[in-house]
């Protein structure tokens, strides 16, 4: 299992960045497992071996100690044989204390590398994978599944493959021992194996549902952590809880009906092995009477019944371990074998020769024709031959009513999704055929939604430079209106930013975005709707400083206020998914419909009286 295991990991290679930059490919991976995990699985292996043999020899010296010890008054035989077994004994003892050390090491390092293998392969995912894995299955499989594959690793080690020896060895020192006994043999196995068997088929999609029930309970938690405030706020605490209990009460279900499922297979395996044990009694007698069988022998066949039942209940755990690591690794393979291009993927080599020739020449940012469909090609379109470029330096306004497309068209600059059809150029480079990595070093993106991280506000700052200087942090954050409510903090910009940027309010979250995105110095800033929670004083401080600190910067700004956007270069009006109008302000105020709703819903009465100045 430990070698089927391995298809679903992902090459590592000599630094972070370069792992997650390969894709993954089974035969590799099974080649980078054998090599690393492969000799001290096998030196676990052996041990587990010497385990079991001394195993096998101890009832074949009991049977020795009765029969010609015992039964025969030889008290030589039973010391010497009686030392004998200690010393197997004590083998044994050796080899399993060493195969536990051993297993316990590569599991736990198998377990490691699988789950940062899995977190790098997530890195390196594309926006519409994840949207289509779900970020909760995603934790889910992160956790619970690679714990389940780990766990059966560890197992493999331990008894999982010591079972079946101990069983088969069983089998062939109780025929060698007593042939005709062994005939109950032929009655006992083939009735076992008939349950395991039907304990993995029955058991399987149990367990799957299992997980999926799981995926559900995370994503209702991660929900409700996530939103508490504004459940706090709506006194929704209530209907949170029905909703908890619900999924909970669910993933309940499902296991209580895959381990019930289960549970009636042990006590079946256990009965069929117990009736075996009382045949070779009462058979054993009958041939004891007729002096064709010595006492000795079917006090050792009881013992090598009771390894076979061990060894066959062992098996039906294994089975029971085996079918929840399979759905996990299948869950696991899924992310791994995701068909979409991984961000990361080396370039070919005309390509990264293009790019080099192509340099800063021509438009910063160019859209041909472009369509996009989060479903792909079959999908409902979301933008709509959007055709237009932007100049090195020149700040174009995106405006436009919600659901426009707005946010979905910048995320096709840095390569986010793919577009459906049409190219979109940066610098001169096709972005399909860009490396993300080397694209991306030269794009900035504030988010619509603010994300921080746990650390300091200096950490927040650099994660867009971490080769920043203390400096540039500090002109990034004036640069962004940011520095004076810093400096008010007690730490500065050592203070600690708490889980998510809770001890900041939403417009010092949005002013300590774009602090991270300035210092990294980018040749193409995104500002997607980042000043929504600034006051428009603030908001044309941070406007005068980004003109200031870079005029050979190309500035993209969505935002739903017309003041936002008023004073660019351009204006870009989009409304379902298409360009209705490109202009400035005052020409888009005379000629362009849907900018005009706009600025009337927004100006008001004083919205005429600016149209009529316009049109004078």
């Amino acid at each position: 299992m430990l070698y089927n295991s391995v298809e679903i990991m992902k090459h590592n290679a000599t630094s972070w960045y370069a792992c997650a930059e390969r894709d993954v490919r089974p035969m590799f991976l099974i080649r980078k497992y054998k090599a690393r995990y492969g000799r001290s699985f096998g030196v676990a292996i052996l041990f587990l071996m010497l385990e079991a043999l001394a195993d096998l020899m101890q009832p074949a010296m009991l049977a020795i100690i009765i029969d010609k010890g015992v039964v025969a008054g030889d008290m030589d035989v039973v010391y010497r044989s009686g030392l004998f077994m200690l010393l197997i004994t004590a083998m044994g003892a050796v080899a399993a204390s060493v195969r536990n050390v051993v297993s316990s090491r590569v599991s736990q390092q198998f377990g490691a590398e699988l789950r940062g293998d899995l977190y790098r392969k997530v890195q390196t995912l594309s926006y519409s994978s994840i949207d289509k894995l779900d970020r909760a299955s995603l934790i889910t499989r992160l956790t619970n599944d690679v714990t389940q594959i780990q766990n059966f690793v560890n197992g493999l080690m331990r008894i999982f493959v010591k079972a079946p020896l101990l069983g088969i060895g069983a089998v062939i020192m109780a025929v060698r021992l007593n042939p005709p006994l062994s005939v109950v043999l032929l009655a006992v196995v083939p009735i076992v194996a008939f349950l395991i068997v039907m304990n993995l088929r029955i058991g399987f999609p149990r367990f799957a549902r299992v997980q999926q029930s799981l995926d559900r309970l995370n994503g209702y938690t991660r929900d409700f952590l996530s939103g508490i405030r504004v459940v706090k706020a709506f006194n929704r605490y209530e209907d949170e809880a029905v909703k908890f209990e619900a999924a909970n009460d669910a993933y309940r279900s499902a296991n209580e009906t895959a381990m019930r499922a289960m549970a009636v297979f042990n006590p079946l395996i256990a009965l069929t092995v117990n009736v075996g044990i009382v045949s070779i009694l009462w058979i054993g007698g009958v041939r004891i009477d007729g002096g064709h069988m010595q006492p000795g022998h079917v006090v050792a066949f009881i013992n090598y019944m009771l390894q076979i039942l061990f060894s066959l209940m062992t098996v039906s755990m294994v089975f029971n371990m085996f079918v929840r690591a399979k759905s996990s690794a299948g869950r696991i393979m899924e992310v791994f074998d995701n068909p979409e291009r991984p961000d990361g993927e080396p370039m070919p080599e005309q390509t990264r020769a293009a790019e080099a020739d192509a340099g800063l020449r021509g438009e910063a940012v160019r859209f041909e024709r472009v369509s996009f469909s989060y479903d792909g090609p079959e999908g409902d379109a979301v933008l709509h031959e959007i055709s237009f470029d932007c100049l090195p330096g020149e700040t174009i306004g995106i405006i436009g009513s919600t659901g426009s497309g707005k946010s979905t068209l910048v995320s096709l600059i840095p390569r986010f999704y793919e577009t459906t059809s049409g190219s979109v150029y940066v610098q001169g480079t096709n972005v399909a055929e860009a490396d993300p990595k080397s694209l991306r070093s030269r794009i900035a993106v504030v988010p619509q939604q603010v994300v921080l991280f746990t650390g300091t506000v200096e950490d927040n700052i650099r994660w867009g430079n971490e080769h920043a200087t203390e400096q540039q942090i500090h002109e990034a954050a004036r640069a962004a209106a940011a520095e004076e409510f810093i400096l008010a903090q007690p730490d500065g910009y050592r203070s600690v930013v708490g889980q998510g940027g809770v001890n900041f309010s939403g417009g010092q979250k949005q002013r300590l975005s774009i602090a991270r995105a300035l210092v990294r110095k980018p040749d193409i800033l995104i500002l997607d709707d980042c000043t929504s929670a600034l006051d428009v004083l603030t908001e044309a401080r941070i406007k005068q400083s980004l003109k200031q600190i870079s005029s050979h910067t190309t500035c993209l700004l969505i935002a739903q206020r017309i003041t936002s956007v008023m004073d660019a270069d351009r204006i870009i009006v989009m409304d379902n998914g298409r360009i209705v109008s490109i202009g400035v302000h005052d020409q888009l105020l005379q000629q362009c419909k849907v900018y005009q709703e706009i600025f009337r819903s927004q100006w008001g009465k004083e919205a005429d009286q600016h149209a009529a100045a316009a049109q004078s």
